[in-house]
């Protein structure tokens, strides 16, 4: 079996240990930063893949997600020296009034392991600063995210101050949480909807292609 595939293997089996001496071992042989990367990234879609098949759960993206954060420390000076370009951009954040993190933490680990540059904003996030962000970064993707049924205001309130701030033809927005659905998606005026981090990352990758 070729390095890369070992390395997708430990991954997929959330093999922490063998998943890390696999990148250093590849670093040390002269493996591209960007070669190991792609590994890793084949590892991840089938993280997501048997989470989807129900083999996988909420707790095992965690723990992938852990896995390549940890590998993605090890390989940023090289895939910085390897001049790596990001897929694209794309602010995440839980709408002002919920502070739960764990769904959006999991869409953000799957988001970077498909290459794309994240700016994550933390949990209880205002409106005003979805916006500011918006206008520092010029990202065209927004995951909006909420728990709560008291966060789908929130998620309204905000499109509609980036309507209202003029970017909204210039932004593909998704909504997601453990009640959102499409009536949501619909009312609260967003683009997409999920619960599973699998389809952000194809929703994303599909609005950004």
């Amino acid at each position: 079996m070729s390095l890369d595939n070992e390395l997708a293997k430990a991954i997929a089996d959330l093999d922490e240990d063998t998943a890390i001496a696999l990148v250093k071992n590849g670093l040390e042989q002269g493996v591209s930063g960007l070669e190991l990367l792609r590994a890793c990234q084949q590892g991840m879609a089938e993280v997501g893949t048997r989470f989807e098949c129900q083999d996988y759960f909420v707790s095992d993206l965690m723990m992938s997600g852990e896995i390549f954060n940890s590998i993605a420390a090890i390989l940023e000076p090289a895939l910085k020296a390897g001049g790596c370009d990001s897929a694209g951009t794309v602010i995440m954040g839980t709408v002002k009034g919920d502070i739960h993190n764990i769904g959006k933490d999991i869409v953000v680990n799957m988001l970077k392991a498909a290459n794309f540059e994240v700016h994550d904003l933390g949990v209880d996030v205002p409106p005003q600063v979805f916006v500011d962000k918006l206008k520092e970064t010029g990202a065209r993707v927004l995951g909006l995210s909420g728990l709560l049924t008291l966060a789908f205001d929130s998620m309204k309130e905000t499109i509609d101050l980036i309507t209202a701030a003029g970017l909204r033809d210039s932004v593909k927005i998704m909504v997601g949480g453990g009640s959102v659905d499409a009536n949501v998606c619909r009312i609260v005026g967003a683009d997409n909807w999920s619960t599973d981090a699998q389809k952000a990352v194809r929703f994303t990758q599909e609005w950004l292609a």
